[in-house]
């Protein structure tokens, strides 16, 4: 317990100089934090530095007007707050380096220990020093943890967004995912004209025509058998491709597999025919809507056909549970990392899936891997 403590304390006196550096950075640099994207992004910060000390959730991005209202906020709590450790630590330190070495210091520049108590020999030395040294330590012990939290707390209620706010931030997602929504949608629908356009109705036409000149040799004598025999082949053939064209057009629209085997057994022959060795890990998922299921396939086979083709991972895995009302999928890969959906890849249409469900997505992807890519799908009724 002493041991997680000390952690405790350790993290909270970083936090508290921190806060000290930036509420100096703020009064120094206040004319160009009150513009109001400079001021977001000053405040997103803090409101992140805060939830990870407290081990709150991400709160998510701070209004212009709260994060304008924190400048001055931040000034005065983190000077102040900061303070208190920085003369703690800092006394400390004084000890730490007087009671060793007072001797090398000169008469009048001798150092001092709490504040004002000269040190003129080793008994002022060995007796004060480490006395500071313990008063201070026992200090950081009962009051940095506290401190720290109490500025967290009034970092996050200053920036926490209104019942208004967070009804317009709502808006405005929904609004953009229903614009994505529908651009997807027009872009299936296109996809699926096309390809049945172009693919199996052309086909179907050949198909067509064939047996009409087939049909048309059979009245002609004498017959022609070969031409007859090539044209049924031709036909045949023609058939079977345009079924296989249209096995892939439903299959791009709900595949069949998750009719057939479920979520589970989908993902399982996901995994088995990847480039990729793919270890599946998928909980008890009792009844999914068939919405769910289809943007969980597609988000999997997606995610594991970018690792096998552009990643150069050797291992990859699928991690798909259900808690409550929530989906969750965590796919990764060993690979190069990189992945980024802002690129108009594949990652860009998992994306629009995730958001039309009102889901969430998260691809964390450094240079030089791992990748990490976290889903979250509402399943309730």
């Amino acid at each position: 317990m002493a041991g997680a403590r000390w952690v405790q304390v350790r993290r909270s006196g970083a936090y508290l100089l921190v806060s000290l550096l930036t509420g100096v950075v703020t009064v120094l640099a206040l004319p160009l934090f009150l513009v109001p994207r400079l001021a977001r992004w000053w405040a997103d910060r803090h409101r992140n530095r805060a939830g990870r000390l407290l081990g709150t959730p991400d709160p998510g991005r701070s209004g212009t007007g709260r994060s304008l209202l924190w400048l001055p906020v931040n000034a005065v709590t983190g000077l102040v707050f900061g303070l208190v450790a920085l003369l703690c630590l800092g006394n400390v330190v004084v000890a730490a380096i007087a009671t060793p070495l007072w001797w090398a210091f000169t008469p009048p520049e001798r150092p001092r220990l709490f504040v004002d108590v000269p040190v003129p020999g080793w008994g002022t030395a060995l007796t004060l020093g480490p006395l500071q040294i313990l008063l201070l330590a026992a200090l950081a012990y009962l009051t940095f943890p506290p401190v720290a939290r109490a500025h967290a707390r009034i970092c996050l209620m200053v920036l926490a967004t209104s019942t208004a706010e967070q009804l317009a931030e709502r808006v405005a997602v929904l609004t953009r995912t229903r614009a994505d929504v529908l651009d997807a949608h027009g872009a299936e629908l296109r996809r699926i004209e096309r390809d049945l356009h172009d693919g199996t109705q052309a086909r179907l036409v050949a198909i067509a025509m064939r047996l009409a000149v087939a049909r048309q040799a059979l009245s002609d004598t004498p017959r022609d058998e070969q031409l007859l025999e090539d044209l049924l082949r031709e036909a045949h053939e023609g058939t079977e491709a345009a079924m296989t064209e249209l096995r892939a057009v439903i299959q791009s629209v709900y595949p069949p597999i998750l009719a057939d085997r479920g979520l589970a057994g989908a993902l399982t022959a996901v995994t088995a025919q990847c480039g990729v060795p793919t270890r599946l890990d998928a909980g008890d998922l009792d009844d999914v809507p068939a919405a769910v299921e289809t943007v969980v396939y597609f988000a999997v086979a997606e995610a594991l056909t970018n690792a096998a083709k552009h990643s150069r991972a050797t291992t990859a895995g699928v991690r798909v549970h259900r808690n409550a009302d929530v989906v969750s999928v965590v796919i990764t890969d060993d690979g190069v990392g990189g992945a980024d959906d802002r690129r108009g890849t594949g990652l860009a249409g998992i994306r629009r899936r995730v958001l039309a469900l009102d889901g969430t997505i998260d691809v964390d992807s450094p240079p030089g891997g791992p990748t990490t890519i976290t889903l979250e799908l509402p399943c309730g009724s």
